[in-house]
């Protein structure tokens, strides 16, 4: 069995494979939790991506007998053309790593809409080129509170008309409808060059854009866990 850790800034995702069949899946918000499963886990193969708790640490809590610490200096099934590997998050690396599982032989641009919205593009032979960053949802809401004197923090709402007829709901408008915008006009320019892509979405507000997009998507709130079984699988040798 497989272990998968994909750690992010609010909680950690964990999965549990048979080859590459998913198991089981767990998010845990405690440390203490996740310490106490990982401990227990009878798992044999191990691997941890991780933006903010150290990776060595909690790699120490699983018993498996084979670890490893999600980078760009590990074996991987795509090739990082990318002009600084180092810079890279080991996130953007497991998510398109998830989209040569999903979709091999084809042109990828996978879209995680999180704490910020990364755009990334492989090719069809499994070249990683890199992509984009932009803010995400909730920080261009506390954007503009944050650096404006009088606009409040507003929350989102789902399919905002166009023209607000409030302060409030010209934000949503403004918000909601401006990344919305961001993203068919990306996907749009990547189609202009590719136009056999294959879009993946993911990410913590993948369900909210889900069905406001005009683009043919396929969401996988699950990608980045199988993108990092993916690259435990290449690197356990039978």
């Amino acid at each position: 069995m497989n272990l998968a850790v994909d750690y992010g800034n609010s909680s950690a995702k964990v999965a549990i494979f048979d080859q590459q069949r998913l198991v089981e899946r767990k998010t845990f918000a405690v440390v203490d939790d996740l310490q106490a499963f990982l401990q227990n886990s009878p798992a044999e193969n191990f691997i941890i991506s991780s933006v903010t708790m150290d990776a060595e640490t909690v790699a120490g809590w699983s018993n498996a007998k084979n670890k490893f610490i999600l980078s760009h200096a590990l074996p991987l099934p795509i090739k990082i053309l990318y002009a600084t590997p180092t810079t890279l998050g080991v996130d953007r690396i497991a998510g398109s790593c998830g989209a040569i599982q999903l979709f091999p032989g084809r042109n990828t641009l996978v879209i995680d809409a999180g704490t910020c919205i990364t755009y990334d593009f492989t090719d069809s032979s499994g070249q990683y080129y890199g992509g984009s960053i932009s803010p995400g949802l909730k920080m261009r809401f506390q954007a503009v509170h944050t650096f404006t004197a009088r606009l409040p923090l507003v929350t989102p709402a789902g399919n905002p008309d166009l023209v607000g007829n409030s302060t409030e709901t010209s934000i949503q408008s403004g918000v909601v409808n401006g990344t919305v915008a961001e993203l068919d006009g990306i996907i749009a320019r990547y189609k202009g060059k590719y136009p056999d892509l294959q879009v993946i979405l993911c990410g913590g507000d993948g369900p909210f854009f889900e069905n406001m997009l005009k683009a043919s998507i396929f969401a996988s709130p699950d990608l980045v866990l199988i993108g990092l079984n993916r690259v435990l699988i290449h690197n356990v040798r039978p």
